[in-house]
């Protein structure tokens, strides 16, 4: 009786014997694939929801600021964070409960750890106490230091003027006092002054 395999030749005996346990390891992945998908799933959808949402925050007593959105979402794990999909709109309000800034913008994320909020998509901020406006697409509010700070392209209007930061600015987060990164723009001058 002759070997099954005798007169084949030797790469295509190889080819067999390997071609199996291959096609066994190939499948045995499939489990594993879908299970890791299936985790890193869960591990983005929010935890809660909330439509319409309006909180207030007070600081000795004192109102501070009115946070309000269409959406809230809350995600959990190793970095938490708060997602304003649908646009945020932060109201500061000074001791005698005058409206003294806001902050509006069409996408918001607040790092709840880091105690960071960055606003994206059409931000304006305004300080109505001194009548001026920032207008940017990105700017990150840095609760810790009380900063607020962009580095890209930012308008700031004031009463007299409208000056461009082609990488951004810095600022106190009441917008009281800011520092524009790589200015441009045309400032009016009285000329009774010098």
């Amino acid at each position: 009786m002759k070997p099954l395999l005798s007169g084949l030749p030797v790469n295509l005996i190889l080819a067999r014997y390997l071609a199996i346990p291959g096609l066994l390891l190939l499948g045995s992945c499939e489990n594993d694939l879908r299970q890791i998908n299936m985790t890193s799933t869960a591990d983005t959808l929010a935890v809660e929801t909330i439509f319409d949402i309006e909180v207030a925050q007070s600081e000795n007593g004192m109102l501070s600021l009115i946070l309000t959105g269409p959406r809230m979402d809350r995600f959990e794990g190793d970095d938490p964070y708060i997602e304003f999909p649908e646009g945020v709109h932060v109201v500061f309000y000074d001791s005698l409960k005058r409206v003294k800034s806001e902050l509006r913008a069409n996408y918001g994320i607040s790092y709840e750890k880091r105690n960071v909020m960055e606003a994206r998509g059409d931000v304006v901020v305004i300080n109505h106490q001194k009548n001026e406006r920032l207008n940017t697409e990105h700017l990150t509010w840095d609760r810790n230091k009380k900063i607020i700070s962009s580095e890209v392209f930012v308008k700031v209007t004031t009463p007299d003027k409208t000056i461009f930061g082609e990488n951004g600015l810095v600022s106190d987060e009441q917008f009281e006092s800011w520092k524009l990164k790589k200015v441009r723009g045309d400032i009016r001058v009285n000329k009774e002054k010098y």
